[in-house]
């Protein structure tokens, strides 16, 4: 009974976040998990128009090698700096992490960040996310409601990249 409990209010919390993401970024929710699933089996021209409906941007080529299509998509690269403010402790360090390793995995659960990670040095340059949403303010509202970038421990620094739709990381 506790799990069925657990698993109704994540959902509910889950449903809300995808709700109140929308309102702070006066943008629509997009479902681009489903979209990249679905891509194998669409069309190019169907994922084209569903990618343009939804406002990313997008353009296509003929790879000369094996005449397939490509279709590429403008994803946005934010790079988590270190912030000027370093200051917390350890307790309220942890509990920032905490919050910020929530954060991204809500954002990979609601389909707006693909990927996210940590750089492996202890360089200025913390870490970094791909957003898959279409526009630039929402990927840079998104990556600022991000705990450690509210409590200025990170900064964001946005690019627009892109990709290949549907190209698996190896």
């Amino acid at each position: 009974m506790k799990k069925i409990i657990l698993l109704s209010f994540n959902l509910l919390v889950l449903l809300a976040c995808k709700k109140e993401t929308a309102k702070l970024t006066n943008e629509k929710p997009i479902d681009s998990v489903q979209i990249k699933v679905a891509s194998s089996e669409k069309s190019t021209l169907t994922l084209k128009n569903e990618l343009t409906e939804q406002g990313f941007e997008i353009f296509d080529y003929v790879d000369e090698k094996t005449q397939d299509t490509i279709l590429m998509q403008q994803y946005f690269l934010a790079f988590l700096k270190k912030g000027p403010v370093r200051s917390q402790n350890e307790a309220e360090a942890a509990e920032l992490q905490k919050q910020h390793l929530a954060h991204l995995s809500r954002m990979y659960e609601l389909g707006y960040a693909d990927i996210s990670g940590p750089f492996g040095d202890d360089g200025d340059i913390r870490g970094i996310t791909i957003y898959n949403v279409p526009t630039f303010e929402m990927a840079d509202s998104l990556a600022n409601l991000d705990p450690m970038v509210k409590s200025g421990r990170l900064v964001i620094e946005m690019h627009p990249w892109w990709a290949a739709k549907g190209f698996p990381l190896r």
